[in-house]
């Protein structure tokens, strides 16, 4: 992945950007106020670089945290939690399955950016869409989340 151009956020973008994803994410986010916040086009991606790191990317109209941000955020909001069998699988990129979760957030709704985390040290695994509502997703069957991004992608692996 290569960076096509990088453009610094004024500061009336910076303000509506952290307020979407306060919004969505908590006020965990509200650390990143006094960062550098950049646009960068990788490939296909919109990715948005808070103080020269890779924290947000947009798909559609959605902001989602990259992994690499949910973990150095502590993200605790729309969060999806998964057994340890289903680890190797998400890490993989696989979309996340009902059977596999054993506990999600109740204000998630369809199509919501959500954060997968493992259950045994609660660190995030990988970033996607809630594919139906959080209280429907424990002890249900079929997928739960699309993965979008996860562990070990390309774009966890980008240095910049």
């Amino acid at each position: 992945m290569k960076i096509k151009s990088r453009v610094q956020l004024r500061k009336s973008a910076k303000n509506q950007l952290l307020s979407d994803i306060r919004s969505v994410f908590g006020d965990a986010v509200k650390q990143l106020e006094n960062s550098k916040f950049e646009t960068a086009n990788i490939d296909d991606m919109h990715l948005i670089l808070v103080d020269g790191e890779p924290l947000l990317f947009q798909i559609n109209d959605f902001y989602f945290p990259t992994v690499k941000g949910a973990l150095k955020l502590e993200l605790r909001k729309n969060v999806v939690t998964v057994d340890s069998g289903a680890v190797r699988f998400v890490v993989n990129g696989a979309d996340i399955m009902c059977p596999g979760i054993v506990a999600a957030d109740d204000n998630i709704l369809e199509g919501d950016p959500v954060i997968i985390i493992e259950e045994a040290h609660s660190k995030p695994l990988a970033v996607g869409t809630a594919l139906i509502p959080g209280a429907e997703m424990k002890g249900n069957t079929g997928k739960g989340v699309k993965s979008i991004h996860y562990v070990g992608d390309k774009l966890w692996n980008l240095d910049i």
